[in-house]
């Protein structure tokens, strides 16, 4: 039962994960299309009217579509992927949880306080 439940959690994670990618995908669509118009109107104009500073947005734009381009296509999840386990491994005291890990009897014991059952017996 509960290797199923792992098995179960992992598919839901690889989910999330590729749609967090497809997501990326299909962003780049419309934010390559609208950086490509807005550096191609940037630019125009800052030739036409003489005003370099026209083209200053296109720096920060390009940053981002950078990024966006590095999730969905690049290795932006690897390299992520590789700093959590450099951070498990060399940073273990940065993941613990206040109060330490929940136990059964610490979950139980607030729904039960929370819907005004009983306490469970003592052993």
């Amino acid at each position: 039962m509960m290797e199923r439940q792992i098995l179960m959690q992992n598919e839901m994670r690889e989910r999330q994960m590729a749609m967090q990618i497809a997501w990326s995908r299909e962003f780049i669509k419309y934010y390559g299309t609208f950086f490509g118009l807005a550096a191609l109107g940037l630019t125009v104009g800052a030739v036409k009217r003489r005003k370099p500073g026209l083209f200053v947005p296109v720096v920060p734009l390009s940053m981002i579509l950078a990024y966006q381009l590095d999730m969905a296509y690049g290795t932006l999840i690897h390299r992520m992927r590789d700093e959590a386990e450099s951070i498990m491994v060399s940073e273990a005291d940065r993941l613990s949880l206040p109060h330490g890990t929940p136990t059964f009897e610490g979950i139980e014991k607030v729904r039960r306080a929370k819907y005004h059952l009983p306490p469970l017996p003592e052993k």
